[in-house]
């Protein structure tokens, strides 16, 4: 029996890109999600598992149409479903009354139930979220009931406030395979049995990463897995380095040469670290708005901080407030908040004097 297992579509999501690709990202989660059914067709998938969260939120009547008429042309796969905390099953919910195509089988009652398919020799368990949190263990004591030689679990969640789980409980339940929803970050919890297929597509700056989905095949002799990176773009936070040399110029040039590096349709959030000259600010509005002409860009940070002589300045403000600043910071370790607070009061305190005439 062959599958693919796919996770936190979030169709209808809008998410975060910069300028250049304001408004595209929508549409973009739509048509990998349309891929993924291309996919099934090619391949003559047996089932399309879809662990909660198809929909970023209550999903709108003609979401709803536009989904199934996917589902409608495939022709051999079989759509098992289950709504998630985004889409969860509201008592005004479409989900409630829409008509799915007949190969379309939603499990989304809120206790558990499931979906034979003798033909396949599997059975697939799941329930649907009610509401947006739900505190209890709901997977924890969960079997199969041996309807099929082949029985998988259908699951979203896997925190404390979204259905905890319990890892050694769920390895032995005895599911042939247990297809997770609700962590973006793909990862298998057990080899080839329990898995989280992670977002489709990344939907927020922190969604980091490669994502994509699972495709596998279970036979008498056990279940097999890979997971397949489609997504259109990943988020990247990219650190860089600043040192003494740098200047506002090299800097942007830097960042234009990273951007190269690791590829345009990626979407960027960019922070420097470092020590910088003293005399040297970086202004990061201007940073993000040239990185945004090479790239797409969502925010540059600065978190550099100015090379100080301390010891220089100390012995030269000794008995002023700027040498009395410093010596309360004095002996702090350089990757500490301390160390950040001394970098920043300095400045301040120099910026003063020099606003004030040399004299505070």
């Amino acid at each position: 029996m062959k599958f693919i297992h796919i996770a936190d579509v979030h169709l209808g999501a809008e998410p975060e890109a910069g300028a250049a690709l304001r408004g595209r990202r929508g549409r973009e989660i739509w048509d990998t999600f349309e891929h993924v059914i291309d996919v099934c067709e090619e391949q003559n998938t047996d089932l399309l598992l879809i662990a909660g969260d198809l929909f970023h939120r209550q999903p709108l009547l003609k979401e709803l149409k536009e989904a199934d008429s996917m589902f409608a042309t495939l022709n051999h796969t079989k759509v098992v479903l289950i709504a998630g905390n985004h889409d969860y099953i509201r008592s005004d919910s479409y989900y409630r009354t829409f008509r799915w195509s007949q190969n379309v089988f939603p499990l989304l009652e809120e206790t558990p139930e499931y979906m034979e398919f003798p033909e396949l020799e599997t059975a697939v368990y799941g329930l649907s979220y009610h509401h947006r949190e739900i505190t209890e263990p709901l997977y924890d004591d969960l079997e199969p009931l041996g309807k099929q030689p082949f029985e998988i679990l259908l699951g979203h969640g896997g925190d404390e406030r979204h259905i905890p789980i319990d890892r050694r409980k769920l390895e032995r339940s005895g599911f042939a395979y247990v297809a997770m929803g609700h962590i973006h970050k793909p990862q298998a919890l057990v080899k080839n049995r329990i898995i989280y297929a992670g977002a489709l597509e990344p939907v927020d700056k922190n969604d980091t990463g490669l994502h994509g989905y699972v495709q596998g095949e279970i036979t008498e002799k056990g279940v097999r897995t890979r997971w397949i990176p489609c997504a259109r773009r990943s988020y990247i936070h990219l650190e860089l380095t600043v040192d003494e040399t740098d200047t506002q110029r090299s800097v942007r040039n830097r960042i234009g040469q990273e951007i190269n590096n690791y590829g345009n349709d990626n979407i960027y959030k960019i922070e420097l670290n470092g020590c910088r000259d003293a005399d040297i600010s970086f202004d990061t509005d201007y940073l993000l708005q040239q990185a945004a002409e090479s790239g797409n860009v969502l925010e540059v940070l600065d978190g550099s901080v100015p090379a100080y002589d301390f010891e220089r300045l100390y012995r030269e403000n000794r008995d002023n407030l700027l040498g009395k600043y410093i010596d309360r910071f004095r002996g702090c370790n350089e990757e500490s908040e301390e160390y950040q607070a001394l970098c920043e009061g300095v400045e301040v305190l120099l910026a003063c004097r020099r606003e004030g005439g040399g004299a505070w």
